[in-house]
C-alpha cells in the first residue's frame, strides 16, 4: 500500500474549486429569492418587440466570459478564479447596499403607489438582483476575478428593461431628430415642402412623425452590437466607445432616411405607400442598412490599430 501526497495541480484545483461552488451557492439563492421577477421578465421579454434582446443576453455574456478563460489558457497566463481576496469581500458591501435600495424604493413606490408599471418594476427588481450577484461574485471569488470578466459582467445590464421615464426621454429624443434629418434629407433634395414642427406637407401627401417611428428598438440593439464588435475587435478603449456611441448620429440618420424614402415613394409613386409593409414592418430592412457603415467604421478604427502596432514595432526594432 503507497500513499502519495497531493500534486501542486490538485491544490490549486481544490483552492478554485471552493470559491466557486461557495458563488454557485450565491447565485442559486439569489435565483431562487428572485424567481418570479425573473419569471416575469423572461415571459415579458418573450412578448416585447422592443425588449426581445433580453434573453439573449445572459447567452452572449456567458459565451464573452468562457471565451475569456480560454484565450487565458492558450496563452499560459493564470486565469484568477476563485482568487477571493479582502478586498473583494470588501468591495462587496457596495453593490448589496445598491440592491437593497433599489429594493427598498420598489417597496416604498409599491406600497404608496399601487402596483408598478411593468417596466419599471422589472428596472427595479432585476437591477437589484444584479447587484447582489456583483456583491456575491466580489465575496466570493474576489476582485481580480471580477476585473478579468468586467465587461462580460457589465453586459449584464442589458437585461434591465428601460424605466418609462427614460423610455419616453428616448423615444422623444429619437422622434425629433429624426424629424430634423429627414427635414435636411428634403431640403438637399429639393422636394417641396411645409414643416410645422413634427408634420410635413409634401406634394400630394401630409404626414406627421409619430413617437412609434423613433426607431428606438433598433438604436438599441444597434448600440449593444457596437459595443460588442469594439470589444472582440478593437483593443483601444477610446475607439471601442467610438464606435458604441457613433450609433446615436447613425440611427438619427437611419430614421430620417426611412422618413424620407417612405415620403419619396409617397410622392412619386403611390401615397398608399404610406399604409404599405415598409411602412409597417420595414425596420428590419433599414436596420440592415444602418449596418454597412457601422461595419465600415470598424474596419477603419481596426485598420488603424494595426498601423499604430506596425509602427511601435518598427520603433522598437530602431
Amino acid at each position: 500500500m503507497t500513499l502519495s501526497s497531493p500534486s501542486a495541480a490538485d491544490i490549486r484545483g481544490g483552492r478554485r474549486r471552493g470559491p466557486l461552488l461557495w458563488f454557485a451557492g450565491v447565485a442559486a439563492l439569489l435565483i431562487l429569492c428572485f424567481c418570479k421577477p425573473l419569471f416575469d421578465l423572461v415571459r415579458f421579454a418573450a412578448g416585447s418587440n422592443l425588449f426581445s434582446h433580453i434573453l439573449l443576453i445572459p447567452l452572449v455574456s456567458a459565451y464573452l466570459i468562457f471565451q475569456k478563460t480560454r484565450h487565458a489558457r492558450r496563452a499560459g497566463a493564470g486565469f484568477p478564479i476563485g482568487d477571493a481576496d479582502r478586498r473583494g469581500r470588501r468591495l462587496a458591501v457596495f453593490p448589496a447596499v445598491i440592491g437593497a435600495v433599489l429594493l427598498a424604493v420598489y417597496w416604498g413606490a409599491a406600497r404608496g403607489r399601487g402596483p408598478l408599471p411593468v417596466n419599471d418594476y422589472l428596472c427595479l427588481t432585476v437591477a437589484a438582483f444584479l447587484s447582489f450577484l456583483v456583491s456575491g461574485a466580489l465575496a466570493c471569488l474576489g476582485s481580480a476575478t471580477l476585473k478579468a470578466v468586467a465587461f462580460p459582467a457589465g453586459f449584464l445590464v442589458f437585461m434591465v428593461p428601460l424605466p418609462d421615464v427614460a423610455l419616453e426621454a428616448l423615444e422623444v429624443f429619437f422622434q425629433h431628430t429624426s424629424a430634423v434629418a429627414a427635414y435636411l434629407m428634403f431640403l438637399v433634395s429639393g422636394t417641396p415642402m411645409l414643416r410645422d414642427g413634427l408634420s410635413f406637407r409634401l406634394p400630394g401627401i401630409s404626414l406627421q412623425v409619430a413617437q412609434e417611428c423613433s426607431g428606438i428598438h433598433s438604436s438599441l440593439v444597434l448600440f449593444i452590437t457596437g459595443l460588442l464588435a469594439g470589444q472582440m475587435f478593437l483593443s483601444t478603449g477610446w475607439k471601442r466607445w467610438a464606435l458604441a456611441l457613433a450609433v446615436i448620429p447613425l440611427g438619427i440618420l437611419r430614421n430620417g432616411f426611412r422618413i424620407f424614402t417612405i415620403a419619396m415613394l409617397c410622392i412619386h409613386v403611390d401615397p398608399g405607400m404610406i399604409d404599405s409593409p415598409l411602412h409597417r414592418r420595414g425596420g428590419p430592412i433599414f436596420f440592415g442598412l444602418s449596418l454597412v457603415p457601422l461595419l465600415l467604421l470598424l474596419l477603419w478604427l481596426h485598420r488603424t490599430e494595426r498601423t499604430t502596432d506596425g509602427r511601435e514595432r518598427k520603433i522598437d526594432r530602431g
